[in-house]
């Protein structure tokens, strides 16, 4: 019922998607929904526990080490960013952005650091320590913050359904003042 409540969200939006939208999509008798979850809004809070904990354990990769390969830091952080799945991700921004208190919600059985996107951005801020630990971003940048404008952008264009080169560009132009030329 998850990836019918994301082809509803993706197709319709999320001021479509109601526990009838969800079922008729699933091709499920309507009470499914309600004798699995009790009631519509723990569906939809059900759904934001699972498709936080996926981002979370998906972008956990972003935080491992630098790029040896050569690559810049836009670069190999687009990389990591570009490998999320993009049909969960881009659904569920789109839910969060007509209901945010599912995010608070959510944060009450995953915790405050992997609800909503806040495991993505924690993967982001860790992977930009690490790049300025190692001098390829500069000293005084704050990477939490960078790591939150980072994944706004990504949301944005997620909602917008910007393409990955679109995206990536503004990842590039958003990290330019903050990296370090590599020799």
């Amino acid at each position: 019922m998850f990836a019918a409540a994301e082809t509803v969200i993706l197709r319709d939006g999320a001021g479509a998607l109601r526990g009838r939208a969800v079922t008729a999509q699933a091709g499920v008798a309507t009470g499914l929904l309600h004798a699995h979850f009790g009631d519509f809004d723990a569906f939809l809070e059900a759904y934001v526990v699972d498709r936080s904990f996926l981002l979370a354990g998906e972008s956990a990769a972003l935080a491992q080490g630098v790029a040896e390969d050569g690559r810049s830091v836009s670069d190999a952080l687009a990389d990591g960013l570009a490998a999320l799945p993009r049909r969960e991700a881009g659904a569920l921004v789109r839910l969060l952005a007509a209901r945010p208190d599912l995010v608070a919600r959510a944060a009450d059985t995953l915790g405050e650091e992997a609800s909503g996107f806040a495991g993505v951005t924690g993967a982001v801020a860790e992977r930009l320590t690490a790049e300025r630990a190692a001098g390829r971003l500069a000293p005084g940048a704050a990477p939490a913050p960078l790591a939150y404008a980072v994944v706004a952008v990504l949301q944005r264009a997620w909602c917008e359904g910007l393409s990955e080169a679109h995206w990536r560009a503004i990842l590039t132009a958003q990290l330019a003042g903050f990296t370090v030329p590599q020799s």
